[in-house]
């Protein structure tokens, strides 16, 4: 038997079959529900990963404002943005941003389970996050994920 004739093939961007799919975050734990996503971002459920390559799918998340917090996390939780001027520090509660901007906390929690690198800032692409059940990405034939069924 010649073992040369078995090679390992690395998956890349060209090869991966990328599919969308829609996540409703109705009820789901930002954390979990955080956690989860980025891993089909980064394609890690499929059998072509490869760390150092876009292999993953696509995201829809709806329903951002109907998002859950676990213990107190609503009220004592703050998010810290720097303007990059003196005093320029601002703190946000999550119950403030996710009354606000609900898409911006299901975005932060997912892009800073992403990787720190220009894979990472690729990939944070793949993301889009809507209020409401409502998405204008119709035309690429979205699935629903559910997300209980993922481990």
């Amino acid at each position: 038997m010649n073992t040369l004739s078995y090679r390992t093939l690395a998956g890349n961007t060209e090869t991966a079959d990328k599919k969308w799919y829609v996540v409703d975050a109705e009820g789901q734990t930002v954390g979990r529900l955080a956690s989860k996503v980025a891993k089909v971002i980064r394609g890690k459920y499929k059998t072509c990963y490869t760390p150092h390559a876009d292999c993953g799918d696509n995201v829809i998340v709806i329903n951002a404002e109907k998002i859950a917090f676990s213990g107190t996390k609503l009220q004592n939780k703050e998010y810290v943005r720097f303007s990059g001027y003196p005093g320029g520090q601002r703190f946000t509660s999550a119950e403030n941003m996710l009354k606000n901007h609900p898409e911006r906390l299901i975005e932060k929690a997912i892009k800073g389970m992403l990787p720190k690198n220009t894979l990472g800032r690729k990939l944070y692409t793949n993301l889009k996050v809507y209020k409401g059940a409502a998405h204008s990405h119709e035309a690429q034939q979205p699935e629903l994920l559910n997300l209980d069924t993922l481990k």
